[in-house]
């Protein structure tokens, strides 16, 4: 029962018409939560009492940070499911979500740097989390490169699957790196069983940021997504009559 959903869900066309009714909800709605996060978080959210207002750049960095995990997380979930279930949208969502993933690692590290340096008197130190999350964008190049230097886009998404599952083990080490190693870099925070140690006038502005983000890498990805399908399915008749439709 399970198998013939996945594989109803997972149909090129089916997935294509999804992603373009969503988008453009997705899109706005990343906007709107992006916006009033930033607005409330840089303007209106009281400085911190020790880094002052050098903490702001948390709402930049803490979601990009979240997300260059998860998203490795999710390509790694779709190599399984390509391997397994021999499934075409599986192998599309991991190409689909590497360039995004390694941009908000990117991005991770660039303003994890600029945090640093006020804290820690430098730009770069080779901290467990911070040495492993390069290695985190390494593995993205790594999975982008080697789907682009084979020509058959098949046997390159396999290849790409193949990494993305062997490398999923440094997503773990990334996020528990703080707990397991003495570490310059602050431990969790947010995420805390207790209470998070963040005041709420801090937190949520945050929280609508990471809403925020997530929403604005769902419209990527299925932009991604459809323009992936497009360019393997580009002789088959239901992009055709895509096409005739003007989707």
């Amino acid at each position: 029962m399970i198998m013939p959903f996945l594989h109803r869900l997972s149909s090129p066309p089916r997935f294509y018409r999804l992603a373009s009714r969503w988008i453009p909800w997705l899109g706005w709605g990343s906007l709107v939560f992006m916006l009033v996060g930033t607005i409330w978080g840089l303007g209106f959210a009281p400085a911190d009492y020790q880094q002052g207002n050098a903490f702001r750049i948390m709402y930049i960095h803490v979601p990009a940070a979240w997300l260059s995990l998860f998203i490795y997380t999710v390509m790694a979930v779709s190599a399984v499911i390509a391997f397994v279930w021999r499934i075409k949208l599986a192998e599309v969502m991991i190409i689909a979500n590497a360039p995004i993933g390694a941009t908000f690692t990117f991005l991770a590290l660039i303003t994890g740097s600029i945090w640093g340096k006020p804290m820690w008197g430098t730009w770069w130190e080779w901290d467990p989390r911070l040495t492993f999350e390069l290695i985190l964008l390494f593995q993205y190049f790594g999975v982008i490169a080697l789907y682009t230097a084979i020509a058959d886009r098949r046997v390159g998404a396999r290849a790409a699957a193949i990494l993305a599952m062997v490398g999923i083990v440094t997503v773990p080490i990334v996020h528990f790196s703080v707990e397991w190693w003495s570490s310059l870099h602050q431990g969790p925070s947010v995420t805390r069983l207790d209470k998070p140690a963040i005041a709420w006038s801090m937190l949520t502005p945050l929280f609508i940021m990471f809403i925020g983000t997530n929403l604005f890498y769902l419209t990527v990805l299925f932009l991604r997504g459809r323009n992936e399908l497009l360019m393997r399915e580009k002789q088959t008749q239901w992009v055709a009559e895509i096409l005739d439709e003007g989707v």
